[in-house]
């Protein structure tokens, strides 16, 4: 049995550009990798199967065994199991980074036929948070999320403010699209540099927060409740709707948490391995 931890991540720089002739809309972000993690198992089976409890219908991890299968046609049979920690729908990139463990377990099953290059190259196809979720780390998201960097970042800790109610991505970018909010020209050297300094607390930024706030004013307040914490500062995670600060480091995280209903404290994660145990391993603890 394989285990693959697919872990969340926050946006702590997201400039979102018009929407170009196919829709999409280019991104430069910054994506910082955090230490809450779904457990995403994979184990020979007589067929393909994918139990997530919590998750109804078709998702993003069925989508990737179906495209790793396509590209790799004699992989056996395989049954993926997902324990999730990262709440559904809640801008955290949670059901990326789980396609993207199923794509890495599927790949180390087969005996590794493709590189990560070709790994990012197939989770384009499912989603543009797939490719960064291939190696997990802090890294500069460009283009519409296949251009992906490694960066180093402080270590933060940071306070997660996750909602009862999840919000589509399709819905906050349909909402920004009515509200113009698009940029003409989008520069990674400008975020690059703010890693390269260290400075990113003061200036964090999202592009796609009006449209947030708009589908769901009442976190204002969320945001608001942050800040007055101590935070160095506070922000929407990616398309929402989970609020985040962030601190000098996990301790300092820690106690803030602690008064606020519902939240959570998550450190950024140092660069350590992202696959777990192989066989016979026990679900890791959060």
């Amino acid at each position: 049995m394989i285990d693959e931890r697919a872990y969340a991540k926050l946006n702590l720089m997201l400039h979102v550009g018009r929407p170009r002739p196919d829709g999409l809309h280019p991104i430069c972000s910054i994506f910082a990798s955090i230490d809450l993690f779904d457990d995403v198992w994979l184990e020979p089976a007589p067929e393909d199967e994918v139990d997530c409890p919590g998750v109804e219908g078709p998702n993003l991890a069925e989508a990737a065994l179906t495209a790793y299968r396509r590209r790799v046609p004699d992989l056996p049979p395989v049954k993926i199991t997902i324990e999730k920690r990262i709440p559904i729908a809640a801008g955290l990139g949670g059901g990326s980074a789980d396609a993207a463990a199923v794509l890495r377990g599927a790949n180390r099953i087969a005996g590794g036929p493709l590189d990560p290059d070709q790994l990012r190259e197939l989770g384009a196809q499912l989603g543009s948070d797939v490719p960064s979720q291939i190696e997990p780390r802090h890294e500069l998201v460009s283009g519409v999320g296949e251009i992906v960097e490694p960066v180093e970042l402080p270590p933060f800790g940071a306070v997660l403010l996750p909602q009862a109610d999840g919000l589509s991505a399709a819905a906050v970018y349909a909402q920004f699209d009515l509200l113009a909010g698009g940029r003409d020209h989008l520069d990674p050297g400008i975020l690059r540099e703010l890693t390269e300094d260290m400075a990113l607390a003061p200036v964090l930024g999202n592009d796609l927060q009006p449209a947030v706030l708009a589908l769901r004013p009442e976190l204002e307040q969320v945001l608001e409740s942050l800040q007055q914490a101590g935070a160095l500062g506070a922000l929407v995670s990616g398309s929402g709707p989970t609020c985040f600060a962030l601190f000098d480091d996990l301790p300092a995280a820690v106690a803030p948490a602690a008064t606020i209903d519902g939240a959570v404290a998550a450190g950024l994660r140092s660069g350590e391995p992202s696959t777990a145990a192989v066989e016979g391993a026990e679900p890791s603890a959060p």
